[in-house]
């Protein structure tokens, strides 16, 4: 299991939904969830399988958001 923390500009339950079908066809994400209080609007997703991080970006990029890797 894995557990990756990204910062995007998904900031509205309404942009949140649009995550949904996209991870949803994603048999390797077992959990997700955006914090659209935090002021990066943390995006986790746990993955079961070796899905990589530039992956999720990707998916996420080709909604049209922001996403990148969370440093901590």
């Amino acid at each position: 299991m894995n557990i990756f923390v990204f910062k995007t500009n998904i900031g509205t339950k309404k942009l949140v939904e649009a995550l949904k079908p996209v991870f949803g066809r994603q048999r390797a994400i077992s959990r997700w969830s955006v914090d659209i209080e935090d002021i990066d609007n943390v995006m986790r997703v746990v993955t079961r399988s070796k899905l990589l991080e530039v992956d999720i970006i990707k998916m996420v990029r080709g909604l049209g958001f922001e996403c990148e890797v969370l440093e901590s």
